[in-house]
């Protein structure tokens, strides 16, 4: 026993290099041990404000926290090695890892923080059942993070002393060739990039081009192509590029729907016409889904080959085509009730033929 004694002695005292490591391998763990707590503590209250990046910060800092405390402490020990065994070459070489660690665990940082309001975002906004831009809310957090990837290739860069100006000169003349090179592909890249920053649709709503066969649904709005479900369920992949050389119509967006609309009388009803008119308006106006505060008329509008023609015009607070269709239907099916009614007629195309001399019939 006496002989193990001292063997543990010598261990300690004679290699007085391995207790100042023990010790900061010890501080790491306590340190370890302490974030672990300190955040099993904080986040439950954090999580009980209505503030989104908090939460979401605190999520995205624990493990590359934990990371970094355990990166300082074995790099630490091991210098604390090689000051001991003169070893120098050792200590250059920790001194690029730990700046290359850094930006590592500050990228993996940024990436985390990002991919936490992506969903914090997305959660609140369905929670509170409000309508947002998931498509917006995504092509934010793409651009964030190639940022995040750029500021941590630069400073890369300039932690291994490369000239940081010459090399985006050298990026911008590459990226003129590249530009050159592939035009459609950045076209497209920056059409998509437009149609998320101005907003003319997103995903889910109905548009047309009246410049292009284009119309449906918006299904998906990516960084080269977007998709549309067209009204036949097919589907079309239109490239970005296109919305910025056609004009779209985002029927979703639509607050009112117009009617309008010609129906012909009899030339021998021209005395009930005035009457009629003026009860078919009465009749839009007291329908519940029209919009009396937008122009709202029935005119006789014009004489026609074989009719009086009459101008029906109103708008419907309902945008929905179905809804729409039913209530253009309705308005329409009492307009005839409403002919009819006064004893009147909707005329169809007829021809009359004069005859001066009148006809004579030889047997």
């Amino acid at each position: 026993m006496d002989t193990q004694g001292t063997e543990i002695t010598d261990l300690f005292f004679h290699r007085g290099w391995l207790i100042p490591i023990l010790i900061v391998l010890g501080l790491t763990a306590i340190l370890h041990l302490f974030v672990s707590r300190f955040y099993k503590r904080v986040f439950p209250r954090i999580e009980k404000t209505h503030l989104t990046w908090d939460s979401s910060l605190m999520k995205a800092l624990i493990r590359p926290l934990k990371v970094m405390i355990w990166i300082l402490g074995l790099t630490f020990s091991v210098q604390l090695f090689a000051f001991h065994f003169e070893k120098e070459h050792i200590v250059e070489l920790l001194k690029p890892f730990r700046n290359f660690s850094y930006i590592i665990i500050m990228l993996w940082l940024s990436l985390r923080f990002i991919k936490n309001m992506e969903v914090e975002l997305c959660r609140e906004k369905r929670a509170s059942k409000k309508r947002f831009d998931k498509t917006t809310v995504r092509a934010v957090c793409q651009i964030s993070r190639i940022a995040a990837f750029l500021i941590a290739i630069l400073a890369f860069l300039q932690s291994r002393n490369v000239n940081i100006s010459a090399v985006l000169a050298f990026g911008g003349a590459g990226g003129l060739i590249v530009g050159l090179a592939a035009k459609d592909l950045l076209s497209n890249f920056f059409g998509g990039l437009m149609i998320y920053l101005d907003r003319p649709f997103s995903v889910g709503d109905w548009i047309r081009s009246p410049d292009r066969e284009i119309e449906g649904y918006v299904e998906n709005i990516g960084w080269r192509l977007t998709r549309i479900r067209m009204l036949e369920r097919r589907p079309i992949y239109v490239p970005n590029g296109v919305f910025s050389t056609i004009s779209v119509i985002n029927v979703s967006r639509m607050t009112h729907r117009r009617i309008r609309t010609h129906f012909g009388v009899r030339y021998e009803d021209a005395s009930k016409l005035a009457e009629i008119n003026a009860e078919i308006e009465e009749m839009i106006k007291n329908h519940d889904t029209i919009d009396t505060e937008k122009p709202l008329m029935v005119r006789f509008d014009e004489f026609g080959p074989s009719s009086l023609n009459v101008l029906i015009y109103c708008f419907t607070k309902a945008t929905k085509s179905a809804e729409y269709t039913l209530i253009q239907q309705e308005i329409f099916f009492k307009a005839l009730e409403i002919v009819k009614k006064h004893g009147a007629e909707c005329a169809f195309p007829t021809t009359t033929l004069h005859v001066p001399e009148g006809i004579s019939l030889k047997q």
